[in-house]
């Protein structure tokens, strides 16, 4: 079993003019005195928090790859970790502060701004992890698969529970916990493999759903063929 990393100590400077750029607000006006109060008062406790491990490929089929005795099932996965001897099983977090503080209020435009401010503590943690990755094991470029992106098909999302079944106790190690549902508590949370990778990899260039809000990447029919999914 590998070790269990955490990284802790991660920092946290949102950017508010672009934060409050994103959500349309006047600088002049008084909801953007009211968000820059907010985000004054949840900076400094708000603690986003990461864990990983440096883990490695025991055997990989045409459906499965198995690492450090985790049997994974998707077929796509197995596609972009074919060749790779060494990948980084991970959860990055907000952390549960953010939602401590969340649920003190109870105007519905607060609890918006709040989850647009836990958004941004979870990109800094993600950032910072995979800056520490790349630094410290020297990997090139990451690409990250994360169960239940995208189409039901590309990695379910009934995974999760192998990932965090890997990690053991979460909630005491980053505050994060499993739902039965599969879904990660806090919701401003990620978990996933990274893996380096040549040309950088997002699952949103297998997956045909058109208008989607959160959509990074074109749909690729080149990669769709060679991770064998349908081409529309």
């Amino acid at each position: 079993m590998p070790e269990i990393k955490r990284l802790i100590e991660i920092p946290f400077a949102p950017d508010c003019p672009g934060l409050m750029d994103s959500l349309h607000l006047d600088p002049a006006s008084d909801e953007a005195s009211e968000f820059k109060a907010l985000l004054e008062h949840l900076q400094p406790i708000i603690h986003p928090r990461a864990l990983f491990a440096v883990a490695s490929i025991d055997s990989h089929d045409e459906e499965s790859v198995t690492i450090d005795g985790v049997r994974y099932q998707s077929r796509v996965l197995t596609h972009n970790l074919a060749g790779l001897y060494r990948v980084f099983p991970y959860i990055a977090t907000c952390g549960p502060e953010a939602d401590q503080a969340a649920d003190s209020k109870g105007d519905c435009l607060v609890q918006f701004w709040i989850d647009s401010i836990k958004t941004a503590a979870l990109m800094s943690a993600r950032a910072f992890l995979v800056d520490h990755l790349e630094r410290t094991y020297s990997t090139g470029e990451l690409s990250s698969m994360n169960p239940g992106s995208g189409e039901a098909d590309i990695w379910p999302i009934e995974e999760q529970r192998l990932l965090f079944g890997f990690f053991g106790d979460t909630e005491s190690m980053v505050g994060v916990r499993l739902t039965p549902s599969c879904l990660m508590v806090p919701n401003k949370t990620v978990s996933g493999i990274l893996f380096p990778r040549e040309v950088t990899f997002t699952t949103c260039s297998l997956c045909n759903r058109e208008h989607c809000i959160g959509r990074r990447a074109d749909f690729d029919p080149h990669e769709a063929a060679l991770a064998g999914r349908p081409i529309p």
